[in-house]
């Protein structure tokens, strides 16, 4: 049995996708075998190598093709909307229970981690009664959670801290990636957490890495939180 492990934010365009691309790289260089899954993306463009689900097949070695693309992003929209509202843009609707029932299936492979990325923020919407936190409280994984240095970033993570312990949801890592043009610093904001974060949830500082053309394989070691 793979040991599950879904990475969400608390908002969207904070860095989920080079998380989880780096995880997926470290993890293999470490011997580890990885299955990545980025079960819905939006604002998608199958001509873009840089889209959210090419970058992570290339993090776990494998090239784009049409037909891995749709393996592990099964639900993909061209609208960079949330969830619901681009499948509206294409005249047809999110189903949730299949989008379940797909990550479900994954966490019986012959592998050593499984992660599945999501779509936006904790409470992005997939349809008119679900959320991603929905998701992710049925399925149960331990959660990865990624905030920005952002000014509000603050507010907005605890926040969704709060919300995640509320669904009874275990937050194995609260990542924090530099924002780019911020006022606040990485480590001003990791400081401003005080002790808001319990002992409990490791935090990491990931610096914004630039100029790299595969960022992922240029960041600090945070392999151990899949151990």
């Amino acid at each position: 049995m793979a040991a599950p492990f879904f990475v969400t934010a608390s908002g969207t365009d904070i860095g989920k996708t080079l998380v989880t691309a780096t995880l997926c790289w470290q993890l293999r260089e470490r011997g580890r075998k990885v299955t990545a899954l980025k079960p819905i993306i939006t604002g998608f463009r199958e001509d873009d190598p840089e889209n959210d689900t090419a970058v992570i097949l290339r993090s776990c070695g494998l090239k784009s093709t049409p037909e891995l693309v749709r393996t592990i992003s099964p639900w993909r929209f061209r609208a960079p909307l949330a969830p619901n509202l681009a499948a509206a843009r294409e005249d047809t609707a999110i189903e949730f229970e299949n989008v379940v029932s797909f990550c479900k299936s994954h966490a019986a492979l012959d592998t050593d981690v499984l992660l599945a990325e999501g779509a936006g923020g904790v409470m992005a919407p997939l349809d008119n009664h679900h959320t991603m936190l929905d998701l992710m409280e049925l399925l149960d994984w331990r959660v990865i959670l990624v905030g920005g240095s952002y000014l509000g970033s603050l507010s907005h993570t605890l926040a969704t801290l709060e919300v995640l312990r509320t669904r009874g949801l275990v937050v194995a890592a609260l990542i924090i990636i530099e924002s780019e043009q911020s006022r606040v610093t990485l480590d001003e904001t990791a400081a401003g957490f005080g002790a808001l974060v319990t002992a409990n949830i490791p935090m990491i500082k990931l610096p914004r890495v630039r100029n790299q053309a595969e960022p992922w394989k240029h960041q600090p070691n945070i392999s151990w939180i899949c151990a």
